[in-house]
């Protein structure tokens, strides 16, 4: 259950409410839409760089659109380029799923009475259709806001300063949780807030300015903060929402599909899961399976490590294979590695199979 880093709280900053930022936080916009910038350049024969543009994560879409202009020569306006774009970007914001542990994470606010926003940089229009595609959403927010609804767009303290003023709490009894350093991590840190890191890509450059990182909202702990505590583990296994995938399971690992793919996990997936394993040729079975880096801390690119439980057939190999994740274990600190699990999994294996024959697990492929 244990983030990559503790929080550094203070007492005196008691957390009386939450803002949530949505892209990358909340939905899994950016994993939909990742190619929709890819095949607008290509028709003008431009190659994506996709380091670079993991860099403009967050901004505000004004600013994005002048840097793609100016970062590939393309012979637009900021306007012009937006009209381009926007229309690919909103035919693929409905296939957008809820990030693990999202849902979860609110209704527990919402149940204990916690208030909490919703901040983001995206224009209040576009906020709105995105969180329109899941029900009750809406509903919850407390209060919405959108980057052009206030003077200027993160990295500006204005979008959290406006959020927390509408709630009529005070920013120091803020909690604000973001995906992106460069833009909401240092809002936040503008505005005087307490930040919560759930980064997609390395972790590595946010120890520095977020009070806590994690890989994803299921290792996101309540009382840290002072606020209820989560009461829905079962001994040492979290029931979640089925998270799915499917690759090549060959020499011990799963060969994700491209990130694109609806048979990708999110990229904030990592720790130790459970559920079940679909092979073609040898039927369904229980799964242990670990998901971050292989054999090297300094090895950003994660993996992905099924262990199939009580299974005396050890040759299977070199087939396709579909997973469901049901259950959450722990994650990962920033130094442990798949490698590292091998000595010790057999505890968590035993967690995983005496879970997987209660009820609440039974969601087979």
């Amino acid at each position: 259950m244990d983030g990559c880093c503790e929080p550094l709280c203070d007492a005196a900053a008691h957390v009386q409410a939450v803002i949530f930022d949505l892209d990358g936080t909340l939905l899994d916009t950016e994993k939909v839409t990742r190619n929709g910038l890819k095949e607008l350049l290509e028709k003008y024969g431009k190659v994506i760089d996709r380091e670079n543009e993991d860099k403009k994560l967050g901004m505000p879409q004004l600013e994005g659109a002048i840097a793609v202009i100016k970062d590939y020569d393309l012979p637009w306006s900021p306007q012009q380029f937006i009209d381009e774009i926007s229309p690919i970007y909103r035919e693929r914001w409905p296939k957008a799923k809820p990030l693990p542990g999202a849902n979860r994470l609110m209704k527990h606010l919402k149940k204990h009475g916690v208030p909490f926003a919703l901040a983001s940089n995206s224009k209040r229009a576009n906020v709105d259709f995105k969180i329109s595609c899941h029900q009750g959403w809406k509903e919850q927010f407390l209060v919405i806001l959108g980057g052009d609804q206030v003077k200027s767009g993160k990295p500006s303290p204005d979008l959290f300063l406006e959020a927390a003023k509408r709630m009529g709490v005070d920013a120091a009894h803020c909690l604000v949780i973001e995906d992106s350093l460069t833009v909401g991590v240092r809002a936040a840190n503008a505005a005087g807030m307490k930040v919560v890191a759930v980064p997609s890509q390395s972790e590595a450059d946010y120890a520095s300015f977020a009070d806590s990182v994690l890989h994803s909202l299921l290792e996101f702990q309540p009382e840290l903060w002072d606020l209820p505590p989560f009461k829905d583990w079962v001994d040492s296994a979290l029931p979640i929402e089925p998270i799915y995938a499917s690759g090549l399971f060959s020499n011990g690992f799963l060969s994700e599909a491209e990130d694109e793919e609806p048979s990708a996990f999110p990229d904030q997936v990592w720790g130790l899961y459970f559920g079940w394993a679909k092979l073609i040729m040898n039927g369904i079975f229980k799964v242990l399976v670990g998901i971050g880096r292989g054999h090297s801390a300094c090895t950003a690119k994660r993996k992905i490590k099924p262990w199939i439980i009580d299974d005396n057939n050890h040759h299977i190999a070199d087939q396709h294979m579909q997973l469901s994740l049901v259950g959450f274990i722990r994650g990962f600190n920033h130094k442990e590695t798949l490698m590292d699990l091998e000595v010790v999994v057999e505890e968590e294996k035993a967690i995983a199979s005496a879970s997987l024959d209660l009820p609440m697990f039974h969601h087979h492929i």
